[in-house]
C-alpha cells in the first residue's frame, strides 16, 4: 500500500520539507518568504490529520502507512525547527532537546518493538499532546509577525515552543519509565 491516497498524502509532508527550507532562498521580501513557508506548513501539517482519517474510512490503514506517518511528522518538525534557529527564531538548545527526544523516543520504540514491547510505549495522549503544540507554535514561529494587528506570532509561538518542549521532556520520561520493566527484564 505505498501509494494509496492516505499514504500519498504522508509522503507529501516528506516533499514539502524542501519546499519550505526553500522558500527562504528565493527573491522577495521576508514577509512573503514567512507567509509562505507558514502557509505550505499548515497545508502540510493538515495532512497528518487527513492521511489518518482517509486511511480509516477508506479501509486504507497499512503497516507502511504507520510506519511512514510519524516518520513524516518527525521530519517536519525537525527541518522546520532547523530553519527557526537558522532564522534566529528558536532558541538552538530548545530544537535540540526537542529533535533530541524524536531521536531517542523512536529508538526506544524500534529496540522495544524488536523485544515484543512495543505496547509499552504506544501513543500516549502526552505525546499528541506534545505534538500539537509544536504544530502550532511553529507556523506563529515562521509568520514572524502581527496576526489581525494584534497577535505577535514570534511570542505566542516561542512561549507554545517553550510549552512543547516541556511536554517533550515529559513525554520522554513518562515513555522511559514505561519501557523501563521491560528493559529490565530482557537485560537479566
Amino acid at each position: 500500500m505505498f501509494f494509496t491516497l492516505p499514504t500519498l498524502l504522508t509522503w507529501a509532508r516528506i516533499v514539502a520539507i524542501p519546499l519550505i527550507v526553500g522558500v527562504f532562498y528565493l527573491p522577495g521580501s521576508a514577509e512573503s518568504h514567512n507567509l509562505a513557508a507558514t502557509v505550505m506548513f499548515v497545508v502540510f501539517a493538515l495532512t497528518d490529520w487527513a492521511d489518518g482519517w482517509l486511511a480509516r474510512k477508506l479501509n486504507q490503514t497499512s503497516a507502511f502507512g504507520a510506519f511512514l506517518d510519524p516518520v513524516a511528522d518527525k521530519f517536519l518538525v525537525c527541518a522546520s525547527l532547523l530553519i527557526l534557529v537558522q532564522l534566529d527564531r528558536a532558541n538552538a538548545l530548545v530544537a535540540l532537546v526537542i529533535i533530541g527526544r524524536e531521536i531517542a523516543i523512536s529508538a526506544l520504540r524500534e529496540w522495544m518493538a524488536q523485544i515484543g514491547a512495543s505496547r509499552s510505549v504506544a501513543v500516549h495522549m502526552l505525546g499528541k499532546l506534545k505534538t500539537t503544540t509544536q504544530m502550532v507554535s511553529i507556523p506563529f514561529l515562521l509568520y514572524d509577525g502581527h496576526l489581525f494587528g494584534l497577535i505577535d506570532t514570534r511570542l505566542w509561538g516561542t512561549v507554545l515552543l517553550l510549552v512543547a518542549t516541556v511536554l517533550t521532556i515529559w513525554s520522554m520520561v513518562y515513555y522511559l519509565r514505561k519501557a523501563l520493566p521491560e528493559i529490565r527484564a530482557k537485560a537479566r
